[in-house]
């Protein structure tokens, strides 16, 4: 389809189309800086850290650029140094977890294949001038294969697939660089030395300055995922069973804010991979079992596709009328607010790290309402019903029922997190006796009565 032009459009030449866009040229250069500007704010106010960590790796990048700058530590590993550099960047990222995950894999794979290059330089030399290149790429095949099929195991992957990339890339630049270049040993140690130097300062750099723990953020995420499906749980019976066309702002944001936690899956196992490598911090150990994070990640990913399910009866054309939906009101809005309390509850008490039974209790009340629904729904008020006008009212009911079971399945999950990572326990301690001062006191107070009133202390221990 031909686009339409004026017939001023049509009458002007190249030249004058030309003046009208470099007219507005100006004005469009200034739009789009205040664009990109706009989007910079926001991006270092959604989170801070980013701006904290781009100033570190041009920290640690200036330092290790200093063995270019001196003369003494240039003599020392030449053009080497550069290796440095780029281990920086390669290797410091935005968490502690993330860049001792690189930098160890990337020190360890440098060593052990720069020994074996050196090892298979040697061997292939005492073969002789004619068989060398024979030999060096036969133990460059072989390398390259096992080591590429070693990478496709799951666990291996997920940990040491970095590793395993440098340790291709250093075996063939050792071995194969030795064919031509005698000084094979002072090159491995070079490389090693400056990998070792750039390494170590990102680990130092990462660490001691505004460290960003990523065992944190999964924490933190796993908590809010819970607390996301809570909110939506507490807007549904509202929504769902409103008699006028008013709509709560709130419960609009809560009823969308289910769907990210669907998506967190990839970013979850992330999380967790980075969070073993990193060091004892804070409530979080040494050995945190941060695998039980993915599978309450997982009981809660559970949940929120029976929660997507539910959101899909708020939008459906098709709805049950509003006496049918009535019949099923009270239980159903009990339900969900019970279990959009016990969601809170654990969301709150995970992220305090405490152990508490207060999700249970929320959980048995919610059990009790659902007897109650499942009661309703076996009695003869749906034969006057048309049946195709029961189905949605029916469905939903179901599905706040299953809700239930997998809100019971994350309970235990959490309760068997709590106890592995040795979570605070929060509970009410009842003293029986007081001391004497406070006998005497509680008698001299209560001296007209016949016996002294008698006291209690409750402690709560967290």
């Amino acid at each position: 389809m031909e686009a339409v032009t004026s017939p001023q459009q049509e009458s002007s030449g190249p030249i004058t189309r030309g003046c009208q866009w470099l007219k507005s040229l100006p004005n469009k250069f200034c739009d789009k800086t205040m664009e990109i500007a706009r989007k910079t704010k926001k991006l270092g106010q959604d989170d801070p850290r980013r701006i904290v960590h781009a100033l570190k790796v041009g920290l640690a990048i200036t330092l290790v650029s200093l063995f270019y700058y001196f003369e003494p530590l240039y003599d020392g590993f030449g053009d080497s140094a550069m290796w440095a550099v780029l281990t920086v960047v390669i290797v410091l990222e935005f968490s502690v977890g993330a860049t001792l995950g690189k930098g160890l894999n990337r020190m360890l794979a440098t060593l052990v294949a720069g020994a074996l290059g050196v090892g298979a330089h040697r061997l292939a030399t005492l073969s002789g001038r004619q068989r060398e290149p024979i030999l060096l790429a036969t133990f460059v095949f072989i390398i390259a294969v096992v080591t590429t099929f070693i990478r496709f195991f799951p666990k291996v992957k997920a940990r040491y697939d970095y590793g395993m990339m440098i340790f291709i890339l250093t075996f063939c630049l050792v071995s194969v660089s030795g064919y031509r270049d005698d000084q094979v040993l002072e090159m491995a140690r070079d490389r090693f030395s400056t990998i070792l130097i750039g390494s170590c300062a990102s680990l130092i750099v990462c660490i001691c300055i505004f460290p960003v723990w990523i065992g944190e953020d999964l924490h933190k995420s796993v908590a809010a995922n819970m607390g996301k499906l809570a909110n939506f749980l507490e807007a549904f019976g509202d929504e769902y069973f409103k008699v006028s066309e008013e709509s709560n702002e709130n419960n609009k944001s809560y009823l969308q804010g289910y769907r990210s936690v669907l998506t967190s899956k990839s970013s979850e196992e992330t999380m967790a991979n980075f969070a073993r490598w990193e060091l004892g911090h804070g409530p979080f150990g040494y050995r945190h079992p941060w695998k039980m994070y993915l599978k309450v990640g997982n009981l809660t990913r559970d949940c929120a596709y029976k929660v997507e399910a539910l959101n899909s009866y708020l939008n459906s054309k098709i709805q049950s009328p509003a006496e049918i939906r009535g019949k099923i009101q009270v239980p159903c809005k009990r339900v969900s607010l019970e279990c959009s309390g016990a969601l809170k509850e654990m969301a709150s008490t995970f992220r305090k790290m405490v152990r508490t039974r207060s999700a249970v209790m929320h959980i048995e009340s919610s059990k009790k309402a659902a007897e109650e629904l499942k009661s309703l729904l076996k009695t003869n008020l749906w034969e006057e019903a048309d049946l195709l006008e029961m189905i949605p009212a029916a469905s939903v009911a179901s599905l706040v029922l299953e809700i239930i079971e997998c809100i019971d399945k994350i309970s235990e999950a959490v309760n068997e997190l709590g106890e592995a990572a040795c979570f605070r326990k929060s509970n009410a301690t009842v003293l029986p006796e007081q001391p004497d001062s406070i006998q005497q006191e509680t008698v001299q107070q209560d001296s007209n009565t016949a016996m002294p009133v008698p006291h209690c202390v409750i402690v709560v221990a967290e």
